[in-house]
């Protein structure tokens, strides 16, 4: 059912109705999509009810609604239990939320001691910008991913953000990187949004570039639709700064001549976005975590890593447009 004119946000997103035979990870290379798919095929979490039809959706309080609501038909391993079929739809962030937005987020800083739950606060706090993906009516209300950005000067005074600068800043072993991070994160905090995304390993590709294209749409529109100029201005961005993690071959920083070999890339992305930015970013820095991971046989020779980034808001379209065809045409 299509929304009519009168239902429809001042600035409208295009409704969309997806279908997909199988639900997997996407990545650039062979290699890494087949590592993906192998983590998927073991994981993949098989949603408790199914749909014949998607329903509209008007959630927001400035009828800048979550508009999305996406199909998935999932196929598994396992023959008995066949095609799962889905309608994933995308709200905005809510008290109820917290416990799932904190589980997403749980690993966040690495195994640091940190005020999780604070920042958990500020993502279902600004409902403005932000957005949570659940299944469609599904009782137990479980979240596979949140996306948000958060102004960092907006936020100075929060421990949870202090904390987050303070462990990038820690974490980066380049005195070059960590004096333009200094710089942004401090003198141009008003202009930095961090940019928080997380969500379950096998959600379906076909959710991130409405995911996306949500959360960017709803920044400019801030800056112009918010009560007050500190609030719309505090959404004028010039740059996202992330912290996300990779897997890193343990050869990767090898001379030529000891190379990883030819099906082997040197970086798997575990978020296929992330390669994007990382190639868009004005500049990046990867790091050691101290979580006890288990990598999955496939991944034996490499290492997982955490990777923070700086992106310049003016690559956002790029941005976009090279991830709806990276998944249009995968």
């Amino acid at each position: 059912m299509l929304l009519g004119e009168e239902d429809m946000p001042r600035r409208p997103t295009k409704r969309k109705h997806q279908k997909s035979s199988k639900a997997m990870p996407i990545t650039f290379s062979s290699f890494a999509r087949s590592v993906a798919r192998m983590s998927t095929n073991r994981n993949l979490k098989q949603p408790s009810s199914s749909k014949n039809s998607a329903s509209s959706l008007n959630e927001s309080t400035k009828q800048v609604a979550k508009e999305k609501i996406i199909r998935v038909e999932s196929s598994s391993e396992d023959e008995d239990e066949g095609n799962i079929q889905a309608d994933f739809a995308f709200f905005d962030p809510k008290a109820d939320d917290f416990q799932g937005v904190k589980m997403l987020l749980q690993t966040y800083l690495d195994d640091l001691e940190w005020d999780l739950s604070g920042l958990v606060d500020l993502v279902l706090g600004q409902t403005t910008v932000g957005t949570v993906v659940k299944i469609e009516d599904e009782e137990d209300n479980g979240l596979f991913s949140v996306v948000t950005a958060l102004n960092l000067a907006r936020y100075k005074d929060h421990k949870c953000v202090n904390e987050i600068k303070g462990f990038l800043l820690k974490a980066c072993q380049d005195k070059d990187v960590t004096c333009k991070m200094r710089l942004l994160i401090e003198e141009q905090a008003h202009n930095v949004g961090l940019l928080v995304s997380q969500r379950v390993l096998n959600l379906p590709p076909q959710l991130l570039p409405p995911l996306y294209d949500a959360l960017f749409d709803e920044v400019s529109w801030a800056t112009e639709d918010e009560p007050t100029e500190e609030l719309r201005k505090s959404f004028r961005f010039k740059f996202y700064l992330l912290a996300t993690r990779i897997y890193k071959h343990k050869n990767a920083d090898r001379q030529k001549g000891a190379s990883t070999s030819s099906n082997e890339e040197p970086i798997i992305y575990i978020k296929s976005e992330d390669e994007i930015f990382h190639k868009l970013s004005a500049w990046s820095f990867s790091f050691s975590l101290r979580t006890n991971h288990v990598s999955p046989h496939e991944l034996k020779d490499y290492k997982l890593i955490g990777l923070a980034m700086a992106v310049e808001a003016d690559k956002v379209p790029t941005f976009r447009r090279e991830l709806h065809s990276l998944i249009n045409d995968s």
